[in-house]
């Protein structure tokens, strides 16, 4: 099963694709967490994509569409695209990779939130660099305040959740990912979800959604 999540920043992306790749047996590829991981290594990869990253642009379509066709080798029974397609350009470039390999989307599932919430939980967002796992003190409270349930680790907010950056990713958003909704409703087997139920209701949601394709 090949499954792309839709959504804005803040959406909850992240966490059903944590929960539904497991459920799933699907490669999940996130494309903040891949390029994140470069910079903080500081490879040369990581360093091409630094500024866009850290003021909240979108990273060229050219390099995104570079790092997931060489990602997509490691799918062998399907994958989960989570931040990914992010433009036109990119969802274009995505169905000519999957033609190439003469596979296709099976679903797109899009989590519907609105702007001001996004922001809203962005800027409460945790992250454990240890391990990945993500946090909200809105939406899904560490145990202990900044601890990690899963490995202890301190978290940390991401530099792009800084209230400013928030605002330029949010605007990014509108302007170059938006349109794919009306894109993947007309092109895909579309599914619409609300973002603003709890995180286990929206996986039981969307796991409804896939059954009959199981």
């Amino acid at each position: 099963m090949n499954i792309v999540l839709l959504g804005s920043p803040g959406s909850g992306k992240g966490t059903q694709a944590r929960a539904l790749s497991a459920k799933l047996g699907l490669l999940h590829l996130s494309l903040g967490d891949i390029l994140w991981n470069e910079l903080d290594k500081k490879t040369p990869l990581g360093q091409q994509v630094g500024d866009y990253l850290s003021t909240g642009c979108l990273v060229p379509d050219w390099l995104v569409l570079g790092v997931l066709k060489e990602k997509l080798t490691e799918a062998k029974s399907g994958f989960l695209l989570d931040g990914f397609p992010g433009t036109m350009e990119q969802a274009e470039g995505l169905d000519a990779l999957l033609a190439a390999r003469s596979i296709g989307l099976d679903a797109v599932v899009y989590l519907n939130l609105p702007e001001a919430e996004a922001v809203r939980r962005l800027v409460e967002r945790r992250i454990c660099p240890a391990c990945g796992m993500i946090f909200n003190r809105l939406t899904a409270k560490p145990v202990i305040e900044d601890v990690c349930d899963s490995c202890g680790g301190a978290l940390k907010s991401r530099n792009d959740d800084k209230a400013g950056v928030v605002k330029q990713r949010v605007m990014a958003y509108r302007v170059q990912t938006e349109p794919l909704i009306s894109y993947y409703r007309r092109n895909a087997e579309f599914s619409e979800v609300s973002a603003g139920l709890s995180p286990q209701a929206i996986t039981d949601r969307i796991l409804a959604l896939l059954k009959h394709l199981q």
